[in-house]
């Protein structure tokens, strides 16, 4: 899995599933779209961050919305995709393909 991503992620894998985690502040699921085009995960997100009547003296919190893009291969199983977003974070678990999971070769012996 190849990605196009700067905020702060994860990418665990094992033999069932890639486990994709974001810290995206501000996030909820009514502000976040999620889909599979081609090879390619895509994730947008609307922070919603309010406008301020006033004047900053100093703005450090960054308000632009979230992009991000991860190049998938043939192992993903695109009907096995599920995402949760909690506080802030957003798990994206993406199952694998069973024709491409390890299999274990029992031997016989004569």
């Amino acid at each position: 899995m190849r990605d196009k991503c700067l905020a702060n992620h994860d990418i665990y894998v094992d033999k069932e599933k890639v486990e994709l985690t974001l810290e995206m502040p501000g996030i909820n699921k009514d502000n976040l779209d999620i889909k599979i085009d081609k090879d390619t995960l895509i994730i947008d997100a609307k922070r919603g961050i309010k406008e301020a009547t006033g004047e900053y003296r100093i703005r450090e919190i960054d308000d632009r919305d979230y992009h991000h893009e991860f190049t998938i291969d043939d192992t993903i199983d695109r009907d096995k995709v599920d995402a949760v977003a909690n506080n802030g974070v957003v798990t994206i678990t993406l199952g694998i393909k069973e024709s491409k999971k390890p299999r274990k070769i029992e031997v016989i012996g004569k």
